[in-house]
């Protein structure tokens, strides 16, 4: 399969045409390989515009949601990141390209070791991954200056904003377990500044500042 041209054509007709103008996220979204980030079954699918799954009830995100919660951190190349939702990994191999350091959280532990493993095959050095309770961040390495939450919270977790540094950024779903809105939040002190972005599906954020589990734990 043609995956380069595929990407172009991704980049052209869901990223340009849709509003996405940083040209270094245009970049970067053309040159990585999303296909190696998916179940060898997607392939056909891979540059597609809509999410797949990656096992364990978890998702790889359209490229457009992708490409747009980047764009929305407004990165210069400097920034250390917090990343909530490792995933499958894509999410974290673009900010590593666009920012200083990512610092990545994950729950579920075979995910994040196969992810592991493949970025450390991408040969990606400034991508650290953690498996705990993403709802409580990742307090050792704080304050962070973008904060990045790749799954849907009922309200802003304490944890998080708490390790987001004054006048840092974070970007995370808002809303009931099915449907959401991207919130981008700034931190001005002790005042929160909020922007709705754009309606979003993500899977629960899952933990003691996010959803319960269904099965009470």
């Amino acid at each position: 399969m043609d995956f380069a041209g595929l990407r172009k054509r991704m980049v052209d007709e869901q990223l340009k045409a849709r509003g996405i103008n940083d040209s270094r996220v245009l970049e970067v979204m053309e040159e990585i390989p999303r296909h190696e980030f998916i179940p060898s079954e997607y392939l056909a699918n891979a540059y597609a515009d809509y999410p797949l799954s990656i096992g364990e009830g978890q998702t790889i995100s359209q490229p457009y949601i992708v490409a747009l919660m980047t764009q929305c951190l407004k990165l210069n190349g400097e920034e250390k990141v917090l990343e909530i939702g490792t995933g499958s990994g894509y999410q974290a191999a673009i900010l590593a390209r666009l920012c200083k350091e990512v610092y990545s959280v994950e729950r579920i532990k075979s995910l994040a070791g196969r992810t592991a493993e493949l970025l450390k095959k991408m040969a990606y050095t400034n991508i650290h991954i953690k498996v705990a309770d993403g709802s409580l961040g990742w307090e050792e390495f704080a304050p962070y200056d973008r904060i990045m939450v790749t799954a849907a919270a009922p309200e802003i977790p304490g944890a998080l904003l708490k390790q987001l540094k004054d006048e840092g950024i974070m970007l995370i779903p808002l809303g009931g377990s099915f449907s959401q809105i991207l919130t981008r939040l700034k931190k001005h002190g002790s005042e929160i500044e909020t922007e709705d972005i754009c309606g979003c599906a993500f899977v629960p954020l899952l933990g003691k500042q996010g959803w319960r589990e269904t099965n009470g734990n």
